[in-house]
């Protein structure tokens, strides 16, 4: 059942994706705002208790009904599943902005590409060369496709129904929303810390299984370590790897350079490693699917 609710989200949002996710967004943040207003007093248990009511709260809602409906109508609670991972997957929620800064630079509106770059990542990108806009594209990409695909799937598969993938995202955002509250937002950061190990390490093994398996695994285990968040540094050291191109690496500001250390060996980004980012992420998808597909009949039989 999990691995057709899977197969059957990952088609409806290629066909149809969703398009009111900023109303989501909104509402969720609403909701931690408030949790935050009402709770915050300075106190790192206090934030513990905000997080579990705006997490866990909706996560056993979310696993009593797909109990009920697995008990009433497997049918239902396939449905169930498949309407959850179709609000929680995003393929196409970061490939739109990595698809128009493909075709910006194709076009050589390098102009373009940087007000898209700029808008994807939440930062100014006027003064970025070109290779830095294609670095960053691909930097972005990995990342996203963890974010919004992979750790979804991992804790959807590991815990039952829907609950999950819920709890993986609410985790997410909880701590993008509170980080830099101080002592409220500790919480949220590790358990978000605690959800990612795991998924981050398997996403990072399936690129290096999908692309260069050798570079990849090179790059993660003595490069990740130099990156300032640990569990970006073993998926951007792992898909610079598996891609054979240059991620990292110092970047231009307006007031100077900002030092960032080098992941991945071989070629500096450019044009067709764009492409390239594409197949990884969609044979390292495949590769997921497969595998559980095999899981799935293994279990059966």
């Amino acid at each position: 059942m999990g691995v057709a609710a899977i197969i059957a989200a990952l088609l409806l949002e290629q066909w149809r994706p969703l398009g009111n996710r900023k109303a989501v967004a909104a509402a969720l943040a609403g909701w931690a705002d408030w949790l935050e207003r009402a709770f915050n007093a300075g106190e790192a248990r206090h934030g513990t208790i905000a997080w579990a009511i705006a997490a866990l709260l909706p996560v056993a809602a979310a696993a009593a009904l797909y109990a009920l409906l697995l008990w009433l109508n497997p049918l239902a609670a396939l449905l169930l599943n498949v309407a959850c991972l179709y609000l929680t997957l995003g393929f196409r929620q970061f490939s739109h902005s990595f698809t128009g800064i493909q075709a910006a630079l194709r076009d050589e509106d390098i102009d373009r590409a940087r007000e898209l770059l700029g808008a994807w990542r939440g930062e100014p990108a006027t003064q970025r060369s070109r290779e830095e806009v294609i670095r960053l594209a691909i930097e972005e990409a990995i990342v996203a496709s963890h974010r919004h695909v992979f750790g979804v799937l991992f804790w959807f598969v590991l815990l039952p129904g829907p609950s999950g993938a819920i709890l993986y995202r609410m985790a997410c955002f909880l701590d993008r929303r509170w980080r830099g509250r101080g002592e409220f937002g500790r919480f949220a950061a590790r358990v978000r810390a605690l959800l990612e190990w795991p998924a981050v390490r398997l996403t990072a093994f399936a690129f290096a299984v999908v692309g260069d398996f050798e570079d990849a695994v090179y790059c993660w285990r003595s490069q990740a370590a130099t990156w300032p968040d640990p569990d970006q540094g073993v998926l951007l050291a792992a898909g610079a790897g598996a891609l054979g191109v240059r991620l990292g690496m110092p970047l231009t500001e307006i007031e100077g350079l900002r030092v960032r250390s080098d992941l991945g060996l071989g070629e500096a980004a450019d044009a067709p490693h764009l492409e390239s980012t594409v197949g990884l992420l969609w044979r390292a998808l495949v590769l997921w699917v497969f595998v559980l597909m095999v899981i799935s009949l293994a279990r059966l039989f």
